[in-house]
């Protein structure tokens, strides 16, 4: 998996900070040295359930799938690819084991940011106290589209949607997992696949 680490954390800081805050040169030499990079194996879990998330993920390069069980089934709850952030929210604040998986669908890189070393920085930090609200409100906003989606739209605008949003998802994603994400059977996805190629 040795290609996978053409990036420096300089780098990585440097796409934050472009992406959620201005930083001066001191902050992105404080930001840099809080990022842990981590290489995953496809089909390698990244965070299983019952653990504690202690960590912000950013995906530098690969494609990553955020799942939990229902009723003996999994279903698909974020997929993630380069420049996407990922997190189990309410175990990274409560501290608590979270109910959720998140597995690496592709050889991936991440960059975690540690919470607690994130706190530590912020207080001492403006733009990297902005940058830590950003990625949060980013998490929540994502969140919020996706209940909206799969609550108001129907199955063909969730998919046309999701094509807009993220052609990379689509591109990628085995199509099992799109249509658990859509809230859908696969039989439907296929369907609604076919009549947006047909329109």
């Amino acid at each position: 998996m040795k290609e996978l680490l053409t990036t420096t954390p300089r780098d990585v800081a440097r796409e934050l900070a472009r992406k959620y805050s201005t930083m001066t040169h001191d902050e992105l030499d404080i930001l840099e040295s809080i990022l842990v990079p981590v290489k995953f194996a496809k089909g390698e879990m990244i965070l299983k359930e019952g653990d504690i998330c202690r960590n912000i993920y950013y995906v530098e390069k690969g494609l990553v799938r955020q799942f939990y069980f229902k009723n003996g089934k999994e279903v698909t709850e974020y997929l993630a690819v380069e420049g996407n952030i990922f997190m189990c929210i309410e175990s990274l604040f409560r501290e608590e084991p979270t109910h959720l998986q998140i597995e690496a669908l592709e050889n991936t890189l991440v960059y975690c940011l540690p919470k607690r070393r994130l706190e530590e920085v912020a207080l001492h930090n403006v733009n990297i106290q902005i940058l830590f609200r950003k990625i949060l409100e980013e998490s929540l906003i994502l969140s919020q589209v996706h209940a909206d989606l799969v609550r108001f739209e129907s199955a063909q605008d969730r998919y046309k949607k999701l094509c807009k949003q993220s052609p990379q998802v689509i591109l990628r994603s085995p199509l099992v997992y799109i249509a658990s994400y859509l809230q859908m059977t696969p039989e439907t996805l296929s369907r609604v696949r076919s009549n947006t190629l047909n329109d």
